[in-house]
């Protein structure tokens, strides 16, 4: 009894997570500026897709000044140097495609886009941290969080489907909020045996997860599968797992031997990480190893948040545990949206990339108007790759039918 007071008193909180109250894992208010002594960075990174367009981006970056990251001092300003720095370095290694890659990142920008990273506790490529939660403005600062009064701070090749592409996963982050801020109230109620409101925050993260989903949807509306397949992608790929950079990438001046990381990937997302450790959904060690590495990919405190769930006392048998039809009912249909959610994940897969994949391959030797050209000359190498380096539809429905396994047997949905 003693025990289960002093877990009551201790309770469990985000405040030391970098978790927002009204944006969860999505950066506050992210600067649009940098410093005028960084106007060098700024310059190129807000050009790089007109400038790999003329093929101008790499002649532009090794003419670029060698600066010191001294003078960046706050988080924010941390954050904007690594998404730019990154935008250029996807720009720079992928501008002439997969047939004319880069062995070797220029020491100007290497240098201090290694020295940034270190600062962060993220990799030197770009990451979801980056490219979405870091990645957006308001046009009217007092205006709706939706699609009509958002914008991307940088960009990379494939116009209104870049946009389109960041600005959806950025409404999933924030459809997740409410099902963030009920996690502690979950852990605390099974450490005090509150069987009520372990409930009624179940229902809000069901909740939460269908709005999740619904947001997703709004993928068909701004994201054109052409361009997405035929222009956007190589340039969310990394230099690990990718046929077309088997060696991986010398950051020059950091080390002489090339490293290897993985492209951004929705496993880089913290949510499903902490969905997955609330619940119990214990993935296999394939997939298990995958959604691991990929927690490397997200901000040091996001990762600990992840890491500290997985730490606490079992929701799973907590509710195997009490008499509560509510509670279970719960527990059963958070499962089942998160199974929903994942199901939807692989449905936008196949439109995004095994469709257009599979015409790719069709129309590679006889193109004939400008949306298949497109698709035909996309990366071969990546053909039925996620741009995270996973083999991306065996890996999904895997994680999918990992989910199935965390019912509870006596009330199985499957």
């Amino acid at each position: 009894m003693a025990a289960a007071e002093s877990d009551c008193k201790a309770l469990f909180s985000l405040d030391s997570y970098h978790v927002s109250e009204e944006l969860g894992f999505i950066l506050p208010d992210p600067l649009e500026e940098l410093p005028p002594y960084y106007q060098p960075w700024m310059d190129i990174a807000l050009r790089v897709p007109e400038l790999v367009h003329s093929h101008e981006l790499r002649f532009r970056i090794n003419k670029m000044p060698l600066l010191s990251s001294q003078f960046l001092q706050k988080h924010r300003e941390l954050r904007l140097a690594h998404l730019a720095l990154s935008v250029m370095t996807m720009g720079y290694t992928w501008q002439e495609g997969e047939n004319n890659t880069v062995e070797m990142l220029p020491h100007n920008l290497a240098v201090p886009y290694w020295e940034v990273s270190q600062r962060l506790g993220l990799p030197p490529i770009l990451t979801h941290a980056d490219a979405v939660l870091a990645n957006w403005r308001k046009k009217d600062p007092e205006g709706p969080f939706d699609m009509e009064n958002l914008e991307l701070l940088v960009s990379l090749p494939g116009g209104d489907s870049v946009r389109g592409f960041f600005m959806v996963t950025l409404l999933v982050e924030l459809a997740a909020v409410p099902a963030l801020r009920n996690i502690p109230t979950v852990i605390n109620g099974v450490r005090c045996g509150d069987t009520e409101a372990v409930a009624r925050a179940l229902e809000e993260i069901s909740q939460s997860v269908q709005d999740m989903t619904d947001a997703l949807k709004l993928m068909h509306v701004y994201v054109e599968p052409s361009v997405f397949y035929g222009i956007m992608r190589i340039y969310l790929s990394g230099w690990k797992d990718n046929t077309c950079m088997p060696r991986g990438l010398v950051y020059e001046g950091v080390q002489t031997e090339p490293m290897e990381y993985s492209g951004g990937s929705a496993a880089q997302s913290s949510l499903l990480h902490c969905f997955d450790e609330l619940l119990g959904v214990k993935h296999n060690a394939s997939s298990g190893a995958f959604l691991t590495r990929m927690r490397n990919y997200m901000p040091p405190a996001h990762k600990q948040l992840i890491q500290d769930i997985s730490l606490q006392p079992s929701l799973k048998s907590f509710v195997q545990q009490q008499s509560s039809e509510r509670l279970t009912q719960a527990f059963q249909h958070c499962v089942t949206k998160l199974l929903a959610l994942r199901s939807y994940h692989i449905n936008i897969v196949s439109r995004y990339i095994t469709v257009p994949a599979a015409r790719a391959r069709q129309l590679r030797d006889h193109s004939q108007d400008s949306e298949e050209e497109m698709i035909s000359r996309a990366p071969t190498a990546l053909e039925e790759r996620g741009t995270g380096g996973s083999g991306i539809m065996t890996f999904l429905k895997t994680v999918r039918d990992q989910t199935k396994d965390a019912f509870l047997p006596d009330t199985s949905n499957k």
